[in-house]
């Protein structure tokens, strides 16, 4: 058996081998920012998000060891996945929907989760002890992970409440090995702040910032694009510009950023700039098994065809052109009632006599109260500004 100091040397060297490009230890126990998140909790500002206020998900995060009974450590990984930048005239074009950088290509859990389990197995292994017991997270655990992944100095906590690493900037993905083996927690690191700069409360296009280190997600693009299942809030939809899933502005004027160095890993960057930023039109329409067909270990496909056409079709409202009305008269058919109703507010944005016409007619075919008042304030528009 190793020393406690080895085996931890040993096991961030091992996890740097699997790929993690960022790790830390420390000692199981709740996270530091606990009482703010359950200020954040209190005023509402996870939106319907309803795991996260759960009581057994915040008794959870209180004691890790109702997680994992006996858990003594906590190691913290980080995967850079920055690609590059797309030019100017491919995320301005309207008629393109921007993606967000992580979703580029192959979900992250499809290629963290298995190296962090490969990195439990090499721990119980070289520990000798049969009884040791881990568990992986990505994304998925009842604890703070980007406050754990601050303890073990992976970075500090940013005015945009993202986790930047000083020199790399906070393009990278967090994972957690939990585990009931003692390792050695590393010292805390001193670490640089914002300091004055408000480069991403002020660039946020829908305020999502209530001040610096919170965030209103009922506001935010990526939580309408990605989190909310059901109506996108007509006052937001014409702040979305044509983000269709998630939103990179706050870490794009991020000044640490521009140290961020270009991911290694293959699987995360783009085939082309339609996978940064698909042409709308060819969106719209988009059915099951294309949907399907295309987004296929994305994690675009979590969110499923009709909550990602719903934020298709508040960007092509958001674009304004005529040439979207043939594929958006289809989708006034669509089974989705979500799909249905945010294609009726893109043509009362788009507007004109044909738009209009489409809107009549599909009125009166229409069952479901929520699509019907999208049509009634589409055709209508002056009288409920």
């Amino acid at each position: 058996m190793y020393e406690i100091a080895a085996l931890t040397e040993l096991l961030k060297e091992e996890a740097r081998r699997l790929g993690f490009n960022r790790v830390g230890v420390i000692a199981a126990a709740p996270g530091q920012r606990l009482v703010a998140y359950l200020d954040w909790l209190q005023r509402q500002y996870h939106g319907e998000m309803g795991y996260l206020a759960r009581p057994d998900r915040i008794a959870r995060r209180q004691d890790p060891a109702l997680i994992l009974p006996g858990i003594q450590s906590i190691v913290c990984v980080g995967l850079d996945y920055y690609t590059v930048t797309p030019p100017p005239e491919i995320t301005a074009d309207p008629a393109r929907g921007r993606i967000s950088n992580y979703a580029w290509q192959v979900d992250y859990h499809e290629v963290m989760t298995p190296r962090l389990e490969q990195l439990s197995r090499w721990l119980q292994m070289m520990s000798g002890r049969n009884a040791v017991q881990s568990r992986a997270y990505v994304d998925t655990g009842a604890i703070l992970e980007r406050d754990h992944g601050e303890q073990a100095g992976l970075g500090f906590t940013g005015k945009n409440t993202m986790l930047i690493d000083p020199r790399r900037g906070s393009w990278f993905f967090l994972g957690e090995l939990l585990t009931t083996i003692s390792l050695q927690p590393d010292e805390p690191k001193r670490m640089p702040g914002c300091g004055r700069c408000t480069r991403c409360l002020t660039a946020c296009p829908t305020d999502a910032f209530p001040a610096p280190y919170q965030l209103d997600a009922r506001r935010c693009i990526s939580y309408l694009t990605i989190e909310l299942k059901g109506w996108i809030p007509r006052d937001l939809r014409p702040l979305m510009g044509n983000w269709i899933y998630g939103c990179d502005v706050c870490q794009d004027v991020c000044p640490f950023n521009r140290f961020a160095p270009e991911t290694v890993e293959p699987v995360f960057k783009p085939l082309g700039w339609d996978a940064a930023a698909p042409p709308l039109l060819e969106l719209l329409t988009l059915d099951e098994a294309r949907f399907q067909t295309r987004f296929a270990h994305s994690p675009i496909q979590r969110i499923k065809r009709g909550r990602f056409l719903r934020n298709v079709c508040v960007a092509v409202g958001n674009w304004g052109d005529a040439a979207a009305v043939p594929h958006l008269a289809s989708l006034l058919a669509d089974s989705d009632p979500l799909v249905r109703g945010h294609a009726a507010w893109a043509l009362g944005q788009i507007g004109g006599e044909v738009a209009r016409d489409l809107l009549q007619g599909s009125a009166a075919a229409e069952s479901d109260p929520h699509v019907q008042q999208e049509i009634h304030l589409a055709i209508h528009p002056a009288n409920h500004q």
